[in-house]
């Protein structure tokens, strides 16, 4: 087949990392193509346009975890990005009783705290301090390449000493408690601090969002800390909205790539990365058009790549079966509303309070029993939701006094044992909107629209393995050195000239942009040292 164009670079996927990667690899002088099989960029930030013309988050409806540096450094703000940040963190509404509510301002939080449980209240002052001395570490650690363990360089050690820096840095009372929460449950590292079962409850499902990961899991801790590494989330979590929806943080990071020189194409599918021997060389369209580049990087998740995309005679049976073990079981389902107005949850007199994120989690028990749900592979009955209201924030997004809902419902396994997603997708939005409405009296009778968002249409749609939003499970076999294989954790992924961008590296999911920016560095030394050996 001919070869219809060579690119230094070609990135496999335009979601969030993959613009990023991209809008670094054209500011460092590569030529660089962004290939997208949809006919839109951004990935989970895509926003779904309702028949009404309302705007809704297909999947990410908030945005705090965004790296400050890639910000900065891609001058997002001058591409039109304008971030909303309410003075509510979240609430959480609480079965028979007022709800919990969770401030920017710490103050606020505890004097309100002081109703429930002035212990409770001290010990929210205690926790915040904890969480914010700790995560800075994570940041850090968020920032480097994975060293080579098997066979590691003088930059390995320079890493490893810069990782020894950072750890003296935190006082010795800190440094102790790092070491012995990570690998703790999120259910043993709250309870340490708080008696209330609702504020464990809501506390704790930071540790498990997004994951096939229960509060009694281990290692959720670190998934915990890591949430708010490199923001300002301390113990209620960031929660920022993006003024017109997450998709114009998607247009914002295109048009810096555009600007800085990379070509980006959507309609474009990936079918295949070609090798020469054991190097990749370029990618086959499903067009049959074919293209080269010196570094082939790819933004979907690792699985997809290794075991999809990849000549399995070039891959080899031990990685391929490596690869097929990446765990990316996803549980994670998606219900977008339409409301006539603003839904009443009992006990809130302040619309204000719903300006942040909304989350059913009334006790540790009752997350760790919607868990239990997956294991047989069945939908919770009684799920953990999280919530917004975006156009609270940002009227933008709709018209005429109405508002649109973001719910997130977990736990739904892609797996499902007796039936299967075509089956049961009104049943998911059903109890979505039933499990609101026991704390929001009359939800029901507000909605004029819903999109049911699967796990099978995650993998469908957006090339998700499994329906994963991560790319691959944030327990510790996959974390850092082991993100998303031991060995290939450095962004070079499987052999030479393939790298990943994507969640499914280090430091993982949730809108960062952080695996993208990281990729990109390690791309650009392989560039440079190749154009020396040239010479």
């Amino acid at each position: 087949m001919a070869v219809d164009e060579s690119y230094d670079a070609i990135i496999i996927g335009a979601g969030h990392n993959g613009l990023v990667a991209g809008a670094y690899l054209a500011k460092a002088g590569l030529r660089t193509l962004i290939l997208e099989r949809r006919d839109v960029v951004g990935g989970a930030l895509a926003t779904d346009e309702l028949a009404s013309g309302a705007r809704v988050p297909a999947l990410a409806h908030t945005v705090g975890r965004l790296r400050r540096s890639v910000m900065s450094d891609l001058c997002l703000d001058e591409h039109g990005l304008d971030l909303i940040e309410p003075d509510v963190r979240v609430i959480a509404p609480q079965p028979g009783g007022p709800p919990l509510t969770l401030w920017k301002s710490t103050n606020r939080t505890v004097a309100e705290l002081e109703s429930l449980s002035a212990k409770d209240a001290s010990a929210y002052v205690s926790f915040d301090r904890q969480v914010r001395s700790l995560a800075p570490f994570l940041a850090k650690l968020h920032t480097f390449t994975p060293p080579d363990i098997n066979h590691p360089s003088l930059k390995d050690g320079l890493t490893g000493a810069k990782l020894a820096r950072a750890y003296r840095g935190l006082d010795k009372r800190d440094a102790r408690t790092l070491l012995r929460v990570m690998p703790m449950a999120v259910a043993d590292f709250v309870s340490d601090f708080f008696d209330s079962d609702g504020l464990r409850g809501l506390l704790a499902t930071r540790g498990v969002q997004y994951a096939a990961l229960g509060p009694w899991s281990a290692g959720t801790t670190g998934v915990l800390l890591g949430d708010s590494a490199g923001n300002d989330g301390g113990a209620p979590g960031q929660t920022t909205f993006v003024r017109g929806g997450p998709a114009v943080l998607a247009e914002a990071l295109a048009s810096a790539a555009r600007s800085l020189g990379a070509e980006i194409r959507t309609g474009a599918e990936v079918a295949a990365v070609t090798t020469d021997g054991a190097r990749a060389t370029g990618v086959a369209l499903s067009s049959g058009e074919e293209l080269v580049a010196d570094a082939i990087v790819s933004g979907a998740d690792p699985k997809h790549v290794l075991t999809d995309l990849l000549d399995p005679v070039v891959l080899g049976p031990s990685l391929a079966w490596r690869a097929g073990n990446i765990r990316t079981p996803g549980v994670v389902g998606k219900v977008n509303l339409l409301l006539s107005g603003v839904p009443r949850f009992d006990s809130v007199d302040d619309e204000s309070r719903l300006h942040g994120r909304i989350v059913i989690a009334p006790s540790i028990d009752y997350v760790e029993r919607a868990f239990d749900a997956t294991k047989y592979g069945r939908i919770s009955e009684a799920p953990y939701l999280e919530a917004t209201i975006p156009s609270l924030a940002d009227p933008s997004l709709v018209t005429d006094g109405r508002h649109v809902m973001s719910v997130i419902v977990q736990y739904a396994p892609y797996k499902l044992r007796d039936a299967s997603w075509a089956t049961e997708r009104d049943g998911l939005g059903d109890l979505a909107v039933k499990t609101l409405e026991e704390y929001a009296p009359g939800l029901a009778d507000l909605i004029e629209d819903r999109v049911v968002i699967t796990p099978a249409d995650l993998e469908n749609d957006y090339g998700l393995t499994e329906g994963h939003p991560l790319h691959a499970e944030p327990g510790l076999d996959q974390f850092f050195a082991w993100r998303p294989l031991f060995g290939h954790a450095r962004y070079r992924l499987g052999i030479d000239g393939l790298y990943l961008c994507g969640s499914g590296a280090h430091p993982g999911g949730g809108v960062t942009g952080a695996p993208g920016a990281n990729a990109a560095r390690e791309i650009v030394i392989d560039a440079r040292a190749r154009a020396r050996a040239a010479r």
